[in-house]
């Protein structure tokens, strides 16, 4: 290599690592429960940018706003109910129970797959009591690996969770979430929560925040995530920020 072309290739790795360096940290947002309220559920797919919304299988507008989303371009999950503890005597449509057999497990989530038309991927809906067994976990990213384009997202309802790790094992693409921004319902609380979910992007350089289709959250999120841009950070699809993970792992 000549002299010259040694220095314009140098110079050229020196720019792509320091855009490498400067790429702003990045945010997702996932809207979790749509399905039952139609009104709440159109509004939420109305957010700016590419928001993604989990809907709930066998819920009377959950088809419907499944396709909806996807017709605006929005990334749309499967919000699968899994047993949480405490929640013996109720059953939602398309549940994962505890006491299931192998084969049950394989039909119910069958079902719920074909209830969520446009899922690319799966999510966890409760499950503070299913994700902490390692022998469901397995059986779901079984499930899950047999659709080779689905991926999974743990709404951590537990830090007992092993659903990641098994995930890794079976060689499903996976990530968690950092915040929920609406465990209280106020304004004030959700501009907290996503102020401390920007905080998480910038230590990071990525960070997932899942709230719901309350008024107070869409509000905030209305107003606020037309700015992320302008403070630095972007808002990118759940699929974006697991191939990112992958890409620099």
């Amino acid at each position: 290599m000549t002299p010259g072309r040694f220095l314009l290739a140098a110079a050229a790795l020196l720019l792509a690592t320091q855009v490498t360096a400067e790429a702003p940290p990045r945010i997702a947002i996932i809207i979790d429960d749509l399905g039952y309220q139609l009104e709440a559920g159109l509004r939420a797919i109305e957010l700016p940018g590419p928001v993604a919304y989990a809907v709930l299988p066998g819920t009377p507008r959950g088809h419907q706003l499944a396709r909806i989303a996807n017709h605006h371009g929005k990334e749309v999950l499967l919000h699968l109910p899994l047993e949480a503890v405490g929640s013996r005597g109720t059953v939602e449509p398309g549940a994962i129970m505890l006491d299931m057999s192998r084969a049950a497990f394989r039909e119910v989530f069958a079902g719920a797959v074909a209830a969520v038309p446009f899922a690319t991927g799966v999510s966890s809906h409760r499950g503070s009591l299913l994700t902490r067994h390692p022998g469901h976990m397995i059986w779901l990213m079984e499930e899950i690996s047999e659709r080779e384009d689905l991926f999974f997202i743990d709404s951590y309802t537990t830090h007992d969770s092993v659903a990641l790790q098994i995930a890794a094992e079976a060689g499903v693409s996976a990530m968690k979430r950092d915040v929920f921004l609406d465990h209280e319902r106020s304004t004030d609380a959700v501009m907290h929560e996503l102020e401390r979910l920007k905080s998480m992007a910038r230590e990071r350089g990525r960070a997932v925040g899942i709230g719901h289709p309350f008024p107070e959250t869409l509000e905030v999120l209305e107003r606020e995530l037309p700015k992320l841009s302008e403070q630095g950070f972007e808002l990118v699809t759940i699929s974006e920020l697991l191939a990112d993970r992958l890409n620099r792992t």
